[in-house]
């Protein structure tokens, strides 16, 4: 009989991807839910889903977002919402006996001026990004308690970490979507406009890293197959760019020839954000999807999708 596997967050850039991976796999019994169906905020729900469906296996993808705004805006429900999704979810495979479940919880958990690259001992070790505390607690409440409850009880809770994303399902939205779907769409508006000018934030001297999405879906199967101990593990590519390096790249790749302006006027944010990768490398995994070619599949799939329309 095939595993039951519950995507909590299916719709989202990572549970999307996950489901597709799953399938990939030859897995038939994915179990998901739209927020509608079952809000994971409501612990009787929760209760009486997991009870209905009874999971062999859990991936805890789903999570309120936003970006700078929202989470500015919104303290309260950034913190109280995610900490009720993760304990519902959390308690719920425990006492419903799920065999396994991983976390993904988010880099924006590590201190913000934490040494570079960022190991999975940097947490706690100093302030979070203020712009987005409220969700990088209830992240790290939902790390710590896989952790309790896998000592408590002996659950086999894993968590993973990953770094910057991009890929399918991503935001384009002109205002509040991240650096790299931001110059993506910008930059195929400067060839579609015939622009000889595109602006950027910041000095573009800022590195970041970028993992795409798939890659990480395969890391999370991986992890669900060969990770069954405490702690969490940093899910990224180990290799980083300025962000200067990254618009460079996306102008090639669309075909953009005109002048590429820098507006030091505007916030580069942390210099730097890189991820260490050495405890997954030794687990056997590393990404395999090139950033350049990843960055090719998405530009071009974006010139398909109605979001540039």
């Amino acid at each position: 009989m095939d595993s039951v596997i519950y995507v909590a967050g299916h719709r989202g850039m990572v549970g999307s991807a996950i489901v597709r991976q799953l399938k990939t796999r030859g897995e038939k019994n994915i179990v998901v839910r739209t927020s509608k169906e079952l809000d994971l905020r409501d612990r009787k729900a929760v209760n009486t889903f997991f009870d209905d469906t009874k999971p062999d296996f859990v991936y805890l993808a789903a999570a309120k977002v936003g970006g700078i705004f929202a989470n500015d805006a919104y303290p309260a429900e950034f913190l109280f919402d995610n900490i009720a999704i993760v304990s519902n979810v959390i308690d719920a495979a425990h006492k419903f006996n799920v065999k396994k479940l991983l976390f993904l919880g988010s880099s924006c958990i590590y201190p913000r001026l934490a040494p570079q690259p960022i190991s999975e001992e940097d947490l706690l070790t100093g302030s979070l990004e203020p712009t987005n505390e409220p969700y990088a607690l209830a992240k790290i409440a939902g790390l710590k308690l896989c952790d309790a409850y896998r000592k408590q009880y002996g659950c086999n809770f894993i968590s993973a970490m990953p770094t910057n994303l991009y890929g399918p399902g991503d935001n384009y939205h002109p205002e509040n979507s991240h650096v790299l779907p931001a110059l993506i769409r910008r930059f195929n508006e400067a060839v579609r406009d015939n622009l000889d000018k595109v602006e950027c934030w910041g000095s573009g001297k800022a590195k970041r890293e970028f993992l795409h999405v798939d890659d990480l879906a395969d890391a999370l199967l991986f992890m669900m197959d060969n990770l069954n101990s405490a702690g969490w593990v940093n899910v990224g590519t180990g290799v980083d760019l300025s962000i200067q390096e990254l618009a460079e790249n996306i102008a090639e790749i669309t075909g953009y020839k005109g002048e590429i302006v820098w507006d030091t006027s505007k916030p580069d944010g942390g210099p730097r954000k890189l991820l260490n990768v050495d405890k997954m490398s030794k687990l056997g995994w590393s990404s395999k999807i090139a950033l350049n070619d990843g960055l090719k599949n998405v530009c071009k799939a974006f010139l398909k999708s109605k979001v540039n329309d």
